[in-house]
């Protein structure tokens, strides 16, 4: 681990605290925080289980239009930056001073924007600003600030009075790490915008054909994680477990998330489809956990555990098998990934919600881990690919 993390320049150094600062900001804290403190909203906001999934929903689909922005300008990294600054903490400070839906709704669409515009900027930002051999140790430990930031979230739900404030503190917290992101890019090393122009112009979107089977798995994925990331918490409580021992599952879904860093060299060296693969099926094995609502605590504590883990590191996964196939456009092969990832959070989320007021949550979250299981297999066929494990293998064991 230590010679997987070893930056030998502290900028680099500083450069990746603040990325995944940033991360952890405009996911953990602020995106995905909506699920952890939904029981609390709608305590003080109107709203039944199926709206709750709508709104889900257009914030997942905001988190879309987001993404796709930054493949249109993919070589502009610092633009996308400051969005999604803008973006998610703005949104959230809309969220905290929200008295009713119909501010409450917006707010969450537009905070949950900032985190599609953060991923693909940051990828762009670490590349140019880490050494090659660093780079994929780099972009994985950047990807798992999600899960410091839903460990910081549940933190502020136990150390903080109500949501709101934990909204003011969650924008504030994303908007200093912004700030340090800017601060350390090394924005000499762009790309000239004639060169990406040409590129584009070349190219076209043929690039985007190679990342169907990776796309088809990261749209099933997503689909999957909405039940575990809108009702996580609320099929927790349905266990008989109280305010804070619901809260306790979710930091244990964060600490999933963060020990990902702990393991980004050893997954890294297997080829991304592989890795995609086990990744995928720990999600199904863990939303299958979820479903019980008569077993013990424990259980569901440590599949919100496994599935903030596999999430988190099938998300790496993603990074990595985009910058294996299209890897003069990583950033921007980032974005589609993602954003099919996250179309499928977008349907999989209204579905989920329509479907509870009819059967219930557990069978939701069983027919959820069905779907993982789908996704999974899409890194089946690819698995024997050969040149990228000599690809991982080279730059992981730098």
């Amino acid at each position: 681990m230590k010679r997987a993390l070893s930056f030998e320049d502290r900028r680099e150094l500083r450069l990746v605290v603040a990325g995944t600062c940033l991360i952890a900001g405009t996911y953990g804290l602020v995106r995905l925080a909506y699920g952890l403190f939904l029981p609390d909203i709608s305590a003080s906001v109107a709203m039944s289980t199926a709206v709750a999934g709508y709104v889900a929903s257009a914030a997942s689909a905001a988190y879309c239009l987001g993404a796709l922005a930054a493949v249109v300008v993919d070589h502009r990294p610092r633009t996308l930056v400051v969005a999604a600054v803008t973006t998610a903490s703005g949104g959230a400070l809309a969220m905290a001073m929200s008295d009713g839906l119909a501010l409450l709704a917006p707010a969450v669409v537009v905070a949950s924007a900032g985190a599609g515009l953060a991923s693909p900027g940051l990828v762009a930002v670490v590349a140019r600003g880490v050494a090659a051999p660093r780079t994929a140790a780099a972009q994985a430990t950047v990807n798992a600030g999600t899960g410091p930031g839903l460990v910081a979230a549940g933190l502020l739900a136990l150390a903080l009075p109500d949501w709101r404030a934990a909204f003011v503190a969650s924008a504030v917290v994303t908007a200093a790490a912004g700030a340090g992101v800017l601060l350390l890019d090394r924005r000499g090393q762009a790309r000239p915008a004639e060169e990406v122009a040409d590129e584009q112009a070349t190219g076209g979107l043929r690039w985007m054909l190679a990342l169907r089977v990776p796309a088809a798995g990261a749209l099933l994925l997503g689909a999957a994680s909405a039940a575990t990331w809108t009702y996580g918490r609320t099929q927790v409580a349905a266990t008989g477990a109280g305010s804070t021992e619901t809260v306790l599952a979710w930091i244990a879904l964060g600490f999933g998330g963060t020990a990902t860093v702990l393991t980004a060299r050893r997954l890294g060296a297997l080829p991304p489809a592989r890795a995609w693969l086990l990744t995928a099926l720990v999600v199904a094995v863990a939303t299958a956990g979820l479903a019980p609502t008569t077993a013990p605590l424990l259980l569901p504590v440590l599949a919100c555990g496994a599935f903030g883990w596999g999430f988190v590191a099938a998300s790496s996964a993603l990074i990595a098998w985009a910058g294996d196939l299209v890897a003069d456009r990583a950033a921007a092969g980032t974005s589609v990934l993602f954003v099919a990832l996250v179309l499928g959070q977008a349907a999989g989320a209204a579905a989920a919600g329509a479907l509870a007021g009819r059967i219930g949550l557990p069978p939701v979250f069983l027919l959820a881990a069905g779907v993982a299981v789908l996704a999974a297999a899409c890194g089946a066929t690819r698995s024997r690919d050969t040149a990228t494990t000599v690809r991982m293998d080279a730059t992981m064991g730098s």
